[in-house]
């Protein structure tokens, strides 16, 4: 099953009540949406700028969709302190693939869908991971920015992006479309806050400390596996 294909299968379930991060079966699921990639003239296209904010081995058992936006400080939270972790034990072990999807809060934050646009343009040319962790690392520098452009762009050439390309994307409409679309379809499926997390059709939400995860991740891990 390609990574279309997977995303459009997903479940989330709106979650009532509340608590830093909570785990929940789906009961109701709502399907999240694949994230439409306008430009891409492929389907093979499609699915290289999708795996461009995809990390993790193809072949492992567990995929987590990660919801998130690029100025939200509890997001930030989560990249700082626990997604190291998640990394070394759990990504680069082969048992997770992590995918990201954008839910800008754009009524609180309002460079995140600039920060979106952003990153998606990054992984039109294969560097969107470098630029998460750009965004995140220096959230403070350009949250409040009253035209976070320049600031981007700084982050771009640290990262070697190619600026004339990232000129023309950054300004692409129907980029940002797809953008608000995605962001869109999360909140139709009931995701309504950052960061949010799909584990096997179930909805962890808040920056919960690697000690949630673990007996989360290892128990799907092992309902797939056997082991």
């Amino acid at each position: 099953m390609n990574q279309r294909m997977l995303l459009a299968a997903a479940a989330v379930v709106l979650v009532l009540g509340g608590g830093a991060a909570a785990f929940h079966a789906a009961r109701t699921p709502a399907t999240v949406p694949a994230p439409p990639e306008p430009q891409a003239a492929t389907s093979g296209a499609q699915d290289s700028v999708l795996g461009a904010r995809t990390k993790g081995s193809p072949d492992a058992p567990v995929t987590v969709l990660e919801i998130a936006d690029f100025q939200c400080p509890a997001c930030r939270i989560f990249w700082e302190q626990t997604m190291p972790r998640l990394q070394q034990e759990y990504v680069e072990s082969g048992k997770v693939r992590f995918v990201f999807l954008n839910l800008p809060l754009v009524e609180i934050h309002h460079n995140a869908a600039a920060a979106a646009q952003f990153a998606m343009c990054a992984a039109r040319q294969q560097h969107f991971w470098p630029i998460h962790d750009a965004l995140f690392e220096h959230q403070s520098a350009w949250a409040a920015l009253p035209d976070p452009s320049a600031y981007f762009f700084s982050l771009a050439a640290a990262a070697g992006l190619q600026t004339d390309a990232l000129s023309v994307c950054v300004g692409d409409t129907a980029l940002r479309t797809a953008i608000a679309a995605e962001a869109e379809g999360l909140a139709r499926a009931g995701v309504r806050s950052t960061p949010s997390f799909v584990i096997n059709g179930a909805l962890l939400e808040g920056a919960a400390p690697i000690e949630s995860w673990r007996p989360i991740l290892d128990s799907v891990y092992r309902a797939k596996t056997g082991r």
